[in-house]
């Protein structure tokens, strides 16, 4: 350390004179937060400065013990920043470590800012702020993605592709529709950020170690001067309260799981079998062995950060479903989980809207593969629930007489000559081809949300006005 007294004496000086020495190195190694919790080091530093602030401006310390404590954690700040700070383990976390190099630089001032405060409503402050910006840039992350989405959909508002159920063909359905299916998707997840930042709003420090402080605080200053809405309002739940972080943990999971469904139907589509889209070497890899192969590793590593998120949200949940009030050092390990999670749904979002701008989209393809497996048979059965007054279920049975009957002549429904129709039922005009086609079907689907070019591009504008 900077002031040369050994890491073991200072930890006992900021313990007081409880313990007589260091804790062996088990419980060293179990108790130090200091390799994974330094990465709060602008937060707390910012949390000190509001608190030192309020503290001063209540007359609990003095203005030159606030300017002091000020000028010193903004040294520290750049002594951090600049990778010129000696973090300790034997002082445990981020707090202790900048708050005993606030006493090398300042002196016994120091020792004033923690006053009015403890470490758990510190830790939760902390903590709270990381993840609220943490949200803060999932909410723009979702939004270049839906952005790059909104910008395909319009580009391909009237390209027909097959849509699919239990990845079946099943009535044609445009590519521009399909995008947009992920633009309400990623639009949810973009709510439930905006609602996780309004719930955790909320300012922690001055509930100290659990009860509140005798000191005459102002905790609607401090919320104030951190940019949150209010202060919480009940010192129990505040220190004991990891709701925030969880909330994160089950919006990143959710988020993560419809990129990863986003990603599937990448790793589908670029295969030669559908040959739907093409990725830029940007975003795929070759084989060590076979150089014709080029795969969408950057998709299937989008899928597979899903494990990883769902499993730190699931550890959370674990860790915090058997703690009495208040406050816990099994607490500790929140963070971890939180920070993993966050940088692989950061990499997940940036990696998807890449590759959705990126891929070449092969309207060939979809077109040929639009109309295969008779996706226009529905279409018939309503033609003959519509111009022939049939029953939907009766329309339902002669549909299906007619697509074994195509099936048999190996040609398509719309290749079935009217004769053959008539003979399944004599009600069949040739009206009935008006509707066979891959691009009256998508056409015909004018109803709100529906797959029609026009609908489409009347939902693209509503989203482009809400983004």
């Amino acid at each position: 350390m900077a002031n040369g007294t050994s890491d073991t004496q200072a930890s006992n000086q900021m313990w007081g004179g409880r313990f007589a020495s260091g804790p062996d190195a088990i419980m060293e190694e179990i108790n130090a937060s200091i390799d994974f919790d330094k990465k709060l080091y602008a937060e707390d530093i910012r949390g000190s400065i509001a608190h030192a602030t309020m503290l001063a401006k209540q007359g609990i310390i003095t203005e030159s013990d606030r300017d002091a404590i000020v000028s010193g954690l903004n040294t520290i700040r750049g002594e951090i920043e600049s990778g010129n700070f000696a973090f300790s383990r034997k002082l445990e976390d981020i707090h202790m470590n900048i708050e005993a190099r606030l006493a090398t630089l300042i002196g016994p001032a120091a020792g004033r800012l923690h006053t009015a405060r403890s470490r758990n409503d510190q830790v939760a402050l902390d903590f709270r702020l990381w993840v609220k910006a943490e949200l803060q840039r999932t909410d723009a992350a979702l939004t270049k993605l839906i952005a790059a989405f909104l910008d395909r959909a319009e580009e391909h508002a009237d390209t027909v592709m097959p849509g699919f159920t239990h990845l079946q063909t099943a009535q044609p359905v445009t590519f521009g529709h399909h995008c947009m299916a992920y633009v309400e998707m990623f639009g949810r997840d973009r709510a439930r950020v905006r609602h996780a930042i309004e719930h955790l709003d909320e300012s922690p420090i001055g509930a100290a170690a659990l009860a509140g402080t005798p000191y005459p605080i102002d905790r609607h200053m401090t919320a104030s001067a951190l940019g949150f809405r209010e202060p919480t309002r009940n010192s129990i739940d505040t220190v004991s309260d990891r709701d925030f972080a969880l909330e994160f943990l089950s919006v990143a999971a959710i988020t993560a799981m419809h990129l990863s469904r986003l990603a599937e139907e990448i790793v589908i589509w670029t295969t030669p079998q559908f040959g739907f889209v093409r990725l830029s070497d940007a975003f795929s890899t070759g084989s060590s062995i076979m150089p014709q192969k080029k795969n969408p590793d950057a998709a299937e590593l989008v899928r597979a950060k899903t494990g990883r998120i769902n499993g730190s949200l699931i550890a959370l949940l674990t860790v915090m479903k058997g703690l009495p009030l208040a406050y816990s050092k099994d607490m500790q390990e929140d963070k971890e989980q939180v920070f993993d999670a966050a940088e692989s749904l950061e990499l997940a979002l940036a990696a998807m809207t890449g590759m959705v701008r990126d891929m070449t989209v092969r309207t060939d393809r979809m077109k040929e593969a639009a109309g295969s497996g008779f996706s226009t048979a529905t279409d018939l059965a309503d033609w003959l629930v519509r111009e022939a007054g049939l029953p939907f279920r009766e329309a339902h049975h002669v549909t299906g007489r007619a697509v074994a009957a195509a099936e048999a002549r190996g040609c398509t429904l719309s290749e079935l000559a009217l004769d053959d129709l008539k003979a399944i039922n004599p009600a069949i005009n040739d009206g009935v081809y008006s509707v066979l086609t891959v691009e009256a079907s998508v056409a015909s689907r004018k109803s709100y949300g529906g797959t029609a070019p026009a609908e489409v591009r009347r939902q693209i504008a509503y989203w482009r006005e809400r983004v």
